[in-house]
């Protein structure tokens, strides 16, 4: 199974675990007693808003990324409402059908006030859900639940690898193409990216400017090369959007990467803007790694101690670049470029 259809399933799992609860508290706040049908309504509930929202809206959602966040959340609630409202309705009318029930029965049924005050019922929780999942995606992969239960209200210690990834050309490219164009340019190339990294589970910590910086804890970043293998599942979705950049910007996105590992402290900062930060000598050398890229001419610069962590997939090779003293380190690190001999 994908790490990305591995995620959806498990927010799916979320989103029906408290539909069923709120399926159960409008049984009981509605009629009084809980039976197995608060579980059937509260289950169908979350599996539909599931389905919709992670599964059959990815082109919408394309289309209203950047409307404002109270619209998007107030539209998508009333589509989904409106969906599940004609689906139960049919299957109630199918089902009134069979039972011999007149249709003026049913028509009484649908469009009683018990129906009117499920719908907003429903309208109520898909908005929150809908409201809370569109603020996991502004605030980054798993972000939301790790500020809820607090998990580092207290800083704590953590083993973490950081790649730093850069666009090339970024000064000519925005000057060939219009800062404007330029900004559509490096957002498309931030979209693209985005399935590369979660198949390998891959944290984004920061985007800067036109750099994005990734995160694993360790564990997770060596298991199967994970933080290796994105560099060039990145450069694999690049060319096969490879026409319509050129297209849209009559330019490709080319890049460069650093990679490297070491020990951080973790914790939520700030007071009136709160944000979970790692603070480490990690980062800075993963910094200037990344920029040694330009001086080797390398797009992919790998630090010896945490290339010996992983097995590397056989279509790459490992160039020794000797041992290099980086600005601010007292000693030398030793540097690899990876080259793709598939390339």
């Amino acid at each position: 199974m994908s790490p990305t259809l591995l995620r959806k399933l498990k927010i799916l799992s979320i989103i029906c675990f408290f539909s069923i609860l709120v399926g159960i508290l409008y049984q009981r706040l509605n009629e009084g007693f809980i039976d197995h049908s608060a579980f059937i309504v509260g289950l169908s509930l979350g599996v539909s808003l599931g389905i919709f929202e992670l599964f059959l809206m990815r082109k919408f959602d394309s289309y209203i990324k950047n409307y404002p966040l109270l619209l998007v959340v107030l539209l998508k609630a009333s589509i989904y409402t409106l969906f599940i409202f004609l689906i139960s309705s049919s299957l109630a009318i199918l089902a009134g059908s069979l039972g011999g029930k007149r249709i003026e029965e049913m028509y009484e049924y649908l469009f009683s006030s018990s129906q009117l005050y499920l719908i907003i019922y429903s309208l109520t929780f898909l908005a929150i859900v809908i409201y809370f999942l569109q603020i996991s995606r502004l605030l980054g992969e798993g972000v939301l639940f790790k500020f809820l239960f607090g998990k580092y209200y207290k800083p704590v210690v953590e083993e973490r690898i950081f790649m730093f990834l850069d666009l090339k050309s970024s000064t000519t490219t925005a000057e060939k193409i219009g800062h404007e164009k330029y900004y559509a340019f490096i957002n498309s190339f931030f979209n693209d990216i985005t399935d590369p990294v979660l198949n390998a589970k891959a944290e984004i910590y920061q985007y800067v400017g036109d750099e994005v910086v990734l995160t694993w804890k360790t564990k997770i970043g060596i298991q199967n090369a994970n933080c290796i293998t994105v560099f060039y599942s990145i450069k694999k979705k690049v060319e096969e959007n490879k026409e319509d950049y050129l297209k849209k910007y009559g330019v490709v996105p080319r890049f460069k990467a650093g990679l490297h590992f070491g020990k951080v402290i973790t914790g939520q900062v700030g007071d009136i803007k709160r944000e979970i930060v790692y603070n480490g000598d990690v980062l800075n050398t993963t910094s200037r790694i990344q920029a040694l890229c330009n001086e080797y001419n390398h797009d992919f610069l790998i630090s010896g101690s945490l290339l010996s962590l992983i097995s590397i997939p056989v279509h790459l090779e490992q160039q020794s670049l000797g041992k290099v003293k980086l600005k601010g380190k007292k000693d030398e690190i030793e540097i690899y470029a990876l080259n793709n001999l598939e390339e």
